[in-house]
């Protein structure tokens, strides 16, 4: 944004900075579903007095000074220092479900074990930015709240004064809808829903200028304001890129005359999501051929299934050198252990189907994320200006004399969607609302103690040590063939918290008769491994294949001219193999398709094998995807001039379909197998394991 002069803390600042702020615990004094009803009508006045600074928000205020030093000794972990680092990079954790927590009895403790304001203790481990997601009216008619810390302007008020406090700076992240927005859903607000795209690029300048000129006017120190949130397919409702660009230029707009008016100095940014799909050029090149003036291309990245770091690198650096942006991650995080805390299924775990865990699922294994994340930032050069946590305190709400957690997640919202949002997402919200799903990636424990990965965030410029220790123990995974005999691995990885690694004995207990595991399908062994006179359980994950007549079935290896593939009329916008381990059955790589043209997804893939001897044969193939309401997907086989066919229905992601045909009669000593994939706008999907073998 534009260079202005900005006013200092104690012009800007407001009394109402210290309100809620003075327990040792830091719990505001009003919940933040209590402090949204003096806004809940802000998005349709753009001249509400709130907006526009007066000598109320002119008191001093002093910023309380927060101590960062500790010695390396006292970090408990390893983080070899990040190099390139600029002196303002962004050091954040998004803290939006705060507020709600607190209103639940969730309680936050320091080092010490002292009950402490969450922001106090971010602040001397080295955070120097809190991002907040906003929602329009996450309310439905009779005021109750649709859950995921009820995120409206008031709870982002209540945490900016919190964080201005001690120094920290508010990133300010506008969804532009009443609920979640992420690649599956970028819903329109409520109140937004009948506009004509005219009539919502003034709303959104309304409700932009509305909310953060509440915000500003609160004396919140805010650096960056987020035009919506992970807009890969759209936004607010729209998913024409014209329609978009007027959105966000119209909310950058908003934000510009703010700047005015408070003469500070805002960046914005835009947030996009799957650096790993190669689509994120194609975006700069969007939002610069419809003059969205924005500062900041901020991407999300989860190492579970969103590609290596080099890709991240190399599509951020290509975006910061083509259009001259600055780059940063607006969402990571990582699980530091297995356990569930508070019964709601966690979004990632060692048991997720389809997930990747490059590091120890372990508090060390958080802190080489997050390290190695703001290294590949500011690997980019110049541009990379920042990391951001995404929700590293939202923990498990206690279970007490208050009430059941379930009763708190209703009253509260501290669950990541209550059975009130059915009113607004009854399809996705409305049908599986409940609790935290991210209690096992806080950088708290389970009862509020910060892990010594919150820690990182203090030693990615100097480093850090400590005494070497045993990790982690880590599974293993087998494939066999049908008829061959099982041999599993005689040892397993012991991963120490300094990255140095051993190979430990193994046991496993296996059934007494191996013909058990003679059948295809997936099986997992327990074992046990001693280090050091420990005993570790330990499992194999075990995947019977049956014999396979196609060459590199998987599509792991590079070479893929025994493999056709044809894009019917260039429909197909994205059609190529991904190595994405998520997305894949064996491997890390699959054949991915996905289409934004008008006329959808229209392929065929196919390989045809030769010297095959006289008899019957089958073929299966494993797939999934969605968003296809209207699909006409089958596989095939052609042997001796004879089609054979069989259909496939896909229907979400990891819902795996085996489709198969049997008895495929060959004398001529040659089949052709593949699939034929015909399915809509915005359908997606991915296709692994080809299996031809004899009947």
């Amino acid at each position: 944004m534009k260079k202005v002069i900005a006013l200092t803390l104690a012009g800007i600042m407001g009394l109402s900075l210290l309100a809620g702020c003075n327990s040792s615990s830091g719990g505001s004094s009003s919940s933040a579903s209590d402090a949204s009803s003096s806004v809940a009508d802000s998005s349709s006045d753009s001249t509400d007095s709130s907006a526009s600074p007066d000598s109320s928000a002119s008191s001093a205020a002093t910023i309380e000074k927060v101590d960062v030093t500790r010695s390396d000794s006292e970090s408990g972990i390893f983080v070899e220092a990040v190099t390139g680092m600029s002196d303002d990079f962004v050091l954040g954790c998004d803290i939006s479900t705060l507020i709600a927590e607190e209103n639940s009895g969730v309680k936050y403790y320091n080092e010490d074990g002292e009950e402490q304001d969450l922001l106090l203790t971010l602040a001397e481990n080295g955070v120097n930015t809190v991002r907040v997601r906003v929602w329009n009216d996450p309310y439905d008619s009779d005021g109750n709240g649709y859950g995921g810390g009820n995120c409206d302007t008031a709870n982002a008020i209540a945490i900016g004064e919190r964080a201005t406090k001690y120094g920290i700076k508010l990133m300010v992240d506008y969804h532009y809808s009443d609920f979640w927005c992420d690649p599956s859903k970028q819903m329109c607000p409520k109140a937004w829903e009948d506009m004509e795209i005219e009539e919502k690029t003034q709303a959104i300048y309304d409700y932009t200028y509305d909310s953060l000129g509440q915000i500003l006017k609160a004396g919140i120190d805010v650096s960056i304001v987020q035009i919506g949130n992970e807009t890969t397919t759209g936004m607010s409702g729209e998913r024409n890129w014209d329609k978009i660009g007027m959105l966000m230029k119209s909310a950058i707009s908003a934000i510009e005359a703010l700047e005015t008016e408070y003469s500070v100095d805002i960046m914005t940014a835009v947030h996009f999501t799957n650096p790993e799909s190669g689509n994120y050029a194609k975006f700069a090149k969007s939002l610069n051929a419809r003059s969205v003036n924005y500062d900041i291309f901020a991407s999300s990245y989860y190492p579970y299934y969103h590609g290596t770091l080099e890709n991240l690198t190399a599509v951020l650096k290509d975006v910061a050198d083509t259009y001259g942006k600055k780059v940063m991650v607006a969402e990571v995080s990582y699980t530091y252990t297995s356990e569930d805390g508070d019964g709601f299924a966690n979004s990632a775990s060692a048991d997720s189907s389809g997930y990747s865990y490059p590091y120890a699922i372990s508090p060390q294994g958080q802190a080489n994320c997050i390290r190695d994340v703001a290294q590949a930032v500011c690997d980019v050069g110049e541009a990379g200006m920042g990391v951001v946590y995404w929700e590293p305190a939202w923990i498990p709400v206690p279970s007490d004399d208050d009430g059941t957690r379930e009763q708190k997640w209703e009253k509260y919202g501290s669950g990541w969607a209550t059975s009130y949002a059915a009113d607004y997402d009854p399809d996705d919200a409305g049908a599986w609302y409940g609790g935290s799903s991210w209690d096992n990636q806080a950088l708290f424990d389970f009862e509020g103690h910060p892990l010594i990965s919150l820690a990182v965030f203090r030693f990615l410029r100097s480093g850090a040590t400590t005494d070497v220790a045993l990790d982690e123990v880590q599974n293993c995974s087998a494939i066999k063939l049908v008829g061959d005999p099982l041999e599993l691995p005689k040892t397993v990885t012991g991963l120490f918290n300094d990255g140095s690694t051993t190979d430990i004995p193994v046991v496993w207990k296996t059934e007494s008769d191996e013909s058990a595991y003679d059948s295809i399908g997936k099986y997992t062994i327990s074992g046990t491994a001693t280090y050091e006179g420990t005993d570790y359980t330990v499992t194999c994950a075990l995947k019977v294949n049956d014999l396979n007549y196609l060459e590199n079935d998987s599509f792991e290896d590079e070479d893929l001219s025994m493999w056709t593939i044809t894009n019917i009329d260039n429909v197909t916008s994205e059609l190529f193999v991904i190595d994405k381990q998520s997305d894949a059955v064996t491997g890390t790589k699959s054949l991915h398709f996905y289409s934004t043209n008008k006329d959808g997804v229209n392929f065929s893939v196919e390989q045809t094998v030769t010297n095959l001897k006289e008899g019957e044969y089958k073929f299966t193939l494993t797939m999934h995807g969605g968003d296809a309401s209207e699909q006409e997907i089958e596989i095939y086989a052609i042997a001796d001039g004879v089609e054979y066919t069989a259909p496939v229905t896909i229907t979400d992601w990891c819902e795996y379909k085996y489709p198969m045909i049997e008895h495929i009669v060959c004398t001529s000593g040659e089949i052709t197998v593949g699939a034929r994939v015909k399915t809509p706008q915005y359908s997606w999907g991915n296709l692994d394991d080809f299996i031809l073998a004899p009947q």
